[in-house]
This record gives C-alpha cells, structure tokens and sequence, in this order.
C-alpha cells in the first residue's frame, strides 16, 4: 500500500479536528496552546504532503514561517499563563480579568 497526498490530508484534518475540539472544550491554558499547536502542526502537515505531491519547495518555506509563528505564540502564551498562575494557581481561560491589576 503506498502512502499517497491523500492519507496525509486526512492524517492532517484529523489533527486539526482533534486540536479544533480540545480548544474548544477545555479550559485550561496550557491544554488549550497545546490544542493550537496541534492546529499548527497539521495545517504544516498539509503544507508538506502538497509541497511533496507538486514537487515544490513552497511548503517547506510555508511551515519555517508557520513554525517561526508558533515559536512566538509559545512565548507570548506561556508568559501570559505564567503571570496568571502565579496570581491564582487554579486559573482557567476565563479568568484573564486577573492581569487588569
């Protein structure tokens, strides 16, 4: 059996659905970065598999940018999580009012 464009594709929506509801679902902020960086990661799956089946090097460069992104919303999202745990450590997602001061 060969592994075409296509069982990448749906290795990929499978992700994205799996990151789409466990954003959705949960509250805490940690799990919900990890849900986005599911996203992310099959979005660049899918970037890959095309970049693959057109013999092109633009889905490569696509997910070095995408990861470049998600570098940054790793940082900037985990120092806010950070800032709002040290103020209430059973904090979930609704509670960013607690940054007002």
């Amino acid at each position: 059996m060969e592994l075409t464009t296509t069982w990448y594709l749906v290795l990929s929506a499978a992700m994205f659905s799996i990151g789409a509801t466990g954003l959705l679902v949960r509250r805490n902020p940690l799990v919900m970065f990890m849900c986005v960086e599911l996203m992310l990661n099959a979005v660049n799956v899918s970037f890959v598999a095309f970049g693959a089946d057109l013999n092109d090097v633009g889905g490569q460069i696509a997910v070095f940018f995408v990861l470049v992104v998600a570098a940054v919303e790793v940082v900037v999202g985990l120092a806010l999580v950070v800032a709002i745990t040290r103020r209430r450590p059973d904090a979930t997602a609704d509670d960013l009012s607690v940054l007002r001061g």
